[in-house]
């Protein structure tokens, strides 16, 4: 049982550019707030300024519509160009009505336009794609926090890369994990019991989108605070992945 979390934002972190060192600037705006990483704390980065300091950024006026783009962009009022990224990051359409697409990624993540952002980007006519693999570059942040603390893999801690994404089913955008390095995003109940003696057989607790979640709170969607540091959260350590919470289609009654 957790008594205290507490979720404190990490601020001065300043504008990411393509191939900065995201491990330490936010180990040095760590610092500069008078905080030091602990055993069990857990990171939340937002995954723009990850696929900011990696790159993932696309310039509209390179882009070419296909004659699909430039169909859907006249009927729904949309640039063709941005249309065509977001066909581009898609493995495949899930749902397309009202100007809305509804798409799985490469990387099988089921969320709008395929996670092609342009929100807090910076530039006219860019867009911020998401990570290649945003299991590796949680862990690359990690391991280059590890080696500047100087304590190395004895320092135990946990990060997770989220997007902000909407639900089927309910109003209002929340905060999920896409990225998870330390830590089993899941945490499975199933076989043990509740304290009236019932076996629990389905209960299996995304907490690593339950932290996501929670971290925005402080990080808000205009107050340029990209990562906030969870502490008093009991995680199980492991080597989980954000792949572990992508459900299979076998058992996605509505694939």
């Amino acid at each position: 049982m957790h008594t205290q979390i507490q979720i404190l934002p990490v601020t001065g972190i300043g504008d990411i550019r393509p191939g900065d060192d995201l491990g330490s600037l936010i180990y040095d705006a760590l610092k500069q707030q008078q905080l030091t990483l602990q055993q069990g704390d857990v990171l939340i980065i937002t995954q723009k300024i990850v696929s900011k300091a990696e790159g993932r950024l696309v310039h509209l006026d390179d882009i070419e519509p296909s004659p699909f783009a430039l169909q859907y962009a006249q009927r729904y009022q949309k640039d063709a160009q941005h249309v065509e990224v977001v066909l581009r990051e898609s493995k495949r359409i899930v749902r397309m009505d009202h100007g809305v697409m509804i798409c799985e990624s490469h990387h099988g993540f089921i969320c709008a336009n395929a996670g092609v952002d342009e929100s807090n980007i910076g530039g006219e006519r860019v867009l911020a794609l998401l990570p290649e693999d945003s299991d590796r570059s949680a862990h690359q942040v990690r391991q280059r926090m590890q080696e500047l603390t100087g304590e190395g893999e004895h320092l135990d801690f946990a990060v997770i890369i989220s997007d902000t994404w909407g639900r089927p089913w309910r109003n209002g955008q929340v905060n999920m994990a896409i990225g998870v390095a330390g830590m089993e995003p899941v945490t499975d109940y199933r076989g043990q019991n509740d304290p009236y003696g019932y076996e629990l057989r389905a209960s299996m607790i995304g907490v690593a989108d339950e932290l996501a979640a929670a971290a925005e709170l402080v990080m808000g969607k205009v107050d340029r605070i990209p990562v906030a540091l969870i502490r008093g959260y009991t995680y199980k350590t492991g080597q989980g992945s954000g792949r572990d919470l992508i459900r299979e289609s076998a058992t996605d009654m509505f694939r």
